[in-house]
């Protein structure tokens, strides 16, 4: 039985998800009223996905993924609020989120989302794949996809997972064409406008890490994607 970390300071609303998905799911459901409960209950035991709602006393759930992100890279984290603006959204992603639901919104929805993720997991750990290059040179930086580190004439740059696993793709691609459709699928398994507004926004901030060496740049080619050129 998958076990699920459901954070939500409305008790009402909490305890309705958590019969649900426990009922209709078959899932274990945790339920923790606040962001400080919730990263007690998440240090303490294993969860196969969590539930965060981002406006919460004590810990919002902005916060409390930033701090489950430091324990866990991989588990998956669904944010759940009323808030609907676009830098809310690109935050939820920025900050590791693997999706983000708007309230309100149906049960039946969110069980969907959780079943998807789950089941990309499930066939991420299950493939057996050849292994993927994870150690770049990108002109004078180097980049560490597992530790999400870009080092630099001793400094170091911190990735979020998403900037990372852009990083990778494009250098997987180095010096060709990484189609955007292909980014969008591979990352956010959806190249609806709004992931594409995210990872625009994400490219932008690559560009950033990466300015000190000159002869590094992402180009933006017209119509089809974008190109990690180093000279």
């Amino acid at each position: 039985m998958k076990k699920i970390l459901l954070v939500e300071d409305d008790p009402n609303l909490g305890l309705l998800l958590q019969d649900y998905l426990q009922l209709k799911g078959k899932f274990d459901v945790m339920l923790c009223t606040d962001g400080d409960e919730g990263l007690k209950a998440f240090s303490k035991q294993n969860f196969d996905l969590c539930i965060l709602d981002v406006m919460m006393p004590k810990k919002d759930g902005f916060t409390l993924g930033k701090d489950i992100r430091k324990v866990n890279q991989e588990v998956p984290i669904i944010f759940a609020t009323a808030k609907a603006m676009m830098e809310d959204k690109a935050s939820a992603y920025d900050l590791g989120g693997d999706d983000y639901i708007t309230k309100p919104f149906r049960i039946e929805e969110l069980l969907l989302r959780i079943n998807a993720l789950l089941k990309r997991v499930s066939s991420k750990d299950s493939a057996n794949n050849e292994p993927v290059q994870t150690q770049f040179e990108i002109g004078k930086y180097t980049f560490d996809y597992t530790t999400q580190l870009i080092h630099f004439e001793g400094k170091q740059q911190k990735l979020s997972t998403k900037e990372a696993e852009l990083l990778q793709l494009l250098c997987l691609k180095k010096n060709t064409v990484l189609t955007r459709e292909e980014a969008l699928l591979s990352i956010w398994h959806d190249d609806n406008y709004f992931n594409g507004r995210s990872m625009d926004v994400f490219l932008s901030k690559l560009r950033k890490y990466l300015k000190e060496d000159p002869k590094v740049e992402i180009l933006n080619v017209h119509g089809k994607g974008y190109k990690l050129l180093v000279n």
